[in-house]
């Protein structure tokens, strides 16, 4: 990579961190997008984790006391079932599909409450939700449009909301470091070095840090109302770019 595109890189860490700490989501599918753009798919699976665990983390420590740690537990043993299935038998997707699930998985939030009738407090369903999530995330690089749907009917405070969603993500960016690391270890390693794998984990965490600071100036209701439009808007120029890959080939 020359330095020019390391930079780029750094910048979306940086920017969709802040995206992520403040809203909870859209800035892990950005930054997926972003890396994609960037490099081989597997480098920007491996990126993508490493970076997003880091996040994530930091945003549950920022937020600790908010997250409820009986569905992190449960989802978590669903999202190692996940891992150790599809380790086994997922290939590499192309950029083509990953695009296509970075568009079509933001629609899943404008599906009506009652449409969904999952549960963060029964077990089962926290079972079933990290174990699809988790799969999903293999295969598109994200999963918080799914993660967002399981949590919905939650009835999470907007700070609940970021800490709970951000402790069941790292599952399946961890997934990710598993199936992939392989990447940037060997053949695609020059495609995402070191410095910038370094740099983007520490500019993951200051990002949170300061989304962290504008979370607490929304109101829970203009929390939920931004969340849409802004997954609605990404979604949609994913959609066109997968539109374009497919077409091309």
């Amino acid at each position: 990579m020359t330095a020019g595109s390391v930079a780029a890189v750094l910048g979306a860490v940086f920017v969709t961190a802040v995206i992520s700490g403040a809203f909870g989501m859209a800035g892990g599918l950005l930054l997926m997008g972003v890396l994609t753009f960037a490099l081989p798919v597997a480098a920007a699976m491996s990126v993508h984790g490493i970076t997003q665990v880091t996040s994530n983390a930091a945003r549950v420590a920022l937020h600790i006391g908010h997250v409820r740690w009986r569905t992190t537990g449960v989802f978590g043993i669903g999202a190692l079932v996940a891992t150790a299935v599809f380790g086994a038998v997922v290939a590499t997707p192309s950029k083509a599909v990953v695009f296509l699930g970075l568009g079509l998985l933001p629609i899943t939030i404008w599906l009506p409450e009652r449409w969904v009738g999952l549960d963060p407090t029964k077990p089962s369903h926290s079972l079933a939700a990290g174990f699809v999530s988790t799969a999903v995330s293999l295969v598109t690089g994200i999963s918080g449009p799914l993660t967002d749907l399981f949590l919905t009917q939650g009835k999470l405070t907007r700070h609940q909301m970021v800490a709970t969603k951000a402790s069941l993500q790292i599952f399946g960016h961890l997934a990710k470091i598993v199936v992939y690391g392989g990447a940037i270890l060997g053949g695609d390693a020059a495609a995402a070095p070191w410095p910038l794998i370094v740099g983007a984990a520490v500019l993951a965490v200051a990002g949170a840090t300061l989304g962290g600071r504008v979370l607490d100036r929304f109101s829970d209701e203009g929390f939920r109302k931004w969340r849409r439009w802004i997954f609605t808007a990404i979604g949609a120029t994913y959609l066109v770019q997968a539109a374009r890959l497919f077409w091309g080939a």
